[in-house]
């Protein structure tokens, strides 16, 4: 019988005691590591300020749209009733007056609504809410800078 045997299992010795070298390795890796993850966060920023700036301009957009078809419609309504109202009086000149008027009317309650509104938050009950309101958020900003200023020098 023969007595083969394989090659000798190679045996390793312990690895020693992590170096200092071991530690920079260790220490870069984590830096990459580090800028790599805010890089992606900076990226995401980044393509999230891009799509919320587009959607600034698409809702601007839209709003323009709105109003454009808000005042064909109204001008539609309009129109619909002036033939209404001549079909009634038998007279363009008297639909156009009564058109006239209606819309007179409707202007002068729009001022009065406007007037009645400015009246309200001139009332002094309003304005000290009003004072109230703007003291309440100066202070509660200027804790949160103090708050802050003291959270930056804590971990400087």
């Amino acid at each position: 019988m023969h007595n083969e045997a394989g090659p000798a299992p190679e045996t390793t010795a312990p690895d020693p005691a992590p170096s200092s070298s071991g530690l920079l390795v260790e220490i870069g890796q984590f830096g990459r590591a580090f800028k790599q993850l805010f890089g992606a966060q900076l990226t995401l920023l980044a393509a999230e300020l891009g799509l919320a700036r587009s959607a600034v301009s698409w809702m601007l957009l839209a709003a323009l749209a709105a109003t454009v078809a808000g005042v064909g419609l109204g001008l539609s309504a309009l129109a619909l009733l002036g033939f209404l109202l001549a079909k009634w009086f038998g007279s363009w000149l008297w639909a156009l007056l009564g058109l006239c008027l209606l819309q007179l009317l409707f202007l002068l309650g729009a001022i009065v609504l406007f007037r009645r509104c400015m009246h309200w938050i001139s009332l002094p009950a309003t304005r000290g809410e009003w004072g109230g309101m703007m003291r309440d958020i100066l202070r509660t900003s200027d804790r949160q800078v103090a708050q802050r200023g003291r959270d930056e020098e804590r971990s400087a």
